[in-house]
């Protein structure tokens, strides 16, 4: 549905960026609501893997002089937000910001009232306390098909999570599962600050 983009090294645009660093272009706002699906990683080149075959946003994503706003992990799936606004990146990564995420967290096991409060007050990470986090039980979302599906352990049940945080620690909703006792099996990212999927199907963009 989208064509790969092109890119020249030599061109002054969004891609050929120092990665994570802001910048502000001319012209008007572009935010880009990207449905990213799973073993799609975050960004639109694939530097040091020399087999270079490994899908990124450049094999979806049409938009010249946008870049991610934060990161999604390669094994989750749902929004990233692009921007060529320096100062919106900013907001939306800064954890001083604080800009709300919601996760949808597929877990292993059937956590209680007393796991879930572990998560509401915070858990203790090898890199610091995790900030209070907003948590409660699900109905199984609908969802797309993840290709390929979860690995799921004969007799043990799982149980879907939301799981709202204001950090953007490295795989931080999977530490803070895995640390009381429940590993993630799925994680998707369904909203960030007032933006959601809602209406974007997976592997397909919105241009506001």
């Amino acid at each position: 549905m989208f064509k790969k983009n092109q890119f020249n090294k030599k061109q002054t645009n969004k891609h050929t960026q120092p990665k994570n660093k802001p910048t502000i272009f001319n012209g008007p706002q572009k935010i880009v609501l990207f449905n990213k699906p799973f073993n799609v990683l975050s960004q639109f080149t694939d530097e040091g893997n020399s087999e270079n075959s490994r899908q990124t946003l450049k094999d979806f994503i049409d938009v010249p002089d946008v870049y991610a706003a934060g990161r999604l992990d390669r094994d989750s799936e749902g929004l990233l937000l692009l921007t060529n606004d320096g100062k919106l990146q900013a907001k939306i990564t800064e954890p001083g910001k604080k800009t709300t995420k919601t996760y949808w967290v597929q877990v292993e096991g059937a956590p209680n009232e007393e796991h879930l409060q572990q998560l509401r007050d915070g858990v203790k990470l090898k890199d610091g306390l995790t900030l209070p986090a907003k948590v409660e039980i699900i109905e199984e979302p609908t969802l797309w098909a993840r290709n390929p599906p979860i690995r799921k352990r004969a007799n043990i049940p799982t149980t879907w999570l939301s799981i709202t945080i204001t950090e953007g620690r490295n795989r931080q909703v999977r530490r803070m599962t895995a640390n009381i006792g429940f590993p993630t099996l799925r994680l998707i990212r369904y909203q960030i600050g007032s933006w959601t999927i809602d209406g974007i199907e997976n592997g397909q963009y919105k241009l506001l």
